[in-house]
Formats: structure tokens, sequence, C-alpha cells
């Protein structure tokens, strides 16, 4: 079994390129998760691995704000975040005990953050047409967390409805759908 942190670290790989293949064009396209545009969901994924940063420390974090931090050089600045969410679930202790703050297992806080940082970064090359193959050992690691979690992420309105899968579907359709996305989602035409 991989550390949190190997896992973050194979999913960053997947999805830095993602965010450096977003082109300001692309900022107020919609994208497969129905809430957010691109630029916000990008400011949605920033706040995410800057307070799960901080949870990997035990330490508490405020969820009600996020900041549009989408402007100068905010590519090279997801990469330097995302390489310090990957250095602050390597820490010793990161993994042990409960999270501060959330009253989680400190690893199924870390898996949190892993599947946010890799469905949302399909749900942005998705978005924005480009190509995604996320990692497959995060991808195995959270779909039995996924199927446990689900049910009371849809009670905090975390994730909707889970949508049908076809029989065959791969481990990522089912945790797409899982979260209550369509693995088939294409961006509306423009």
């Amino acid at each position: 079994m991989r550390t949190i942190s190997e896992l973050l670290e194979r999913a960053a790989a997947q999805a830095v390129p993602v965010v450096r293949g977003i082109g300001d064009d692309d900022l107020s396209d919609a994208t497969p998760c129905s809430d957010y545009d691109v630029r916000a969901l990008l400011n949605h994924l920033f706040g995410v691995i800057a307070n799960f940063r901080v949870l990997a420390a035990k330490e508490p974090v405020d969820f009600s704000r996020t900041p549009d931090v989408v402007e100068g050089d905010w590519r090279s600045r997801f990469e330097d975040e995302t390489a310090h969410l990957v250095k602050a679930w390597a820490q010793p202790g990161a993994e042990e005990g409960v999270s501060g703050g959330m009253a989680l297992p400190a690893r199924t806080v870390g898996l949190m953050v892993l599947g946010d940082l890799t469905v949302h970064a399909w749900d942005l090359a998705r978005a924005t047409g480009q190509d995604y193959v996320p990692d497959a050992e995060s991808v195995a690691e959270m779909e039995p967390w996924l199927a446990e979690m689900a049910p009371q992420a849809r009670k905090m309105k975390v994730f909707k409805e889970p949508f049908p899968t076809a029989p065959g579907a791969t481990a990522f359709e089912r945790v797409l759908a899982g979260t209550g996305r369509d693995p088939g989602w294409s961006p509306p035409r423009r």
C-alpha cells in the first residue's frame, strides 16, 4: 500500500499538465462539476489543496472562504501548491491519528484530497478538451473508500446521486459515477 504522499505525487503529476493546458479563454466554460465553471473549480481546487495541506499537520481549517486565486502565474502556483501538499503528507505522523478539525482518521482525510485532486483534474480536462488518464494506483485506493464515504457525502451535499454505469465500466468511471458525474460528459458546444 502506497502512502498518501506517494499517491498525491502521482495524482499531481497527472493534474499539473491539465492545469497548465487551461487557456484564459477557457475560464468561463462549464465543467462536469455542475456547480462550477472552470475558474470557480480552479479556485475551489486551490482552496482544497491549501486546506488539506494544513489538515496533514493536524491543524484546523476554515472551508468557508474560496478566494479568487486565478491571477498572475496561477499555473505555476498550482504546481508549487501540489508539491507543498505532497510534502505535508510526507511528514512523519501525517497519516496517523485523527485529522485536526475533521475528526476523521488522517488517512481518510488524505484519501479525500486525493479524490478531489484526481476527480477535479478530470473535470478540468474534460471541460477544456484535454486528455486525462488518472493514476491507476490512486484510483484503486479511492474506489473502495469512495463507495464507503459516498452516502455520507451525499447527505452533506458534497456528492450528487450516483450516475448509472454500464456493465464493464472502468474503476475510474465507477469513481466518477459515484460522485454523481456522467463519465461520458462533454462540454456544450461553444
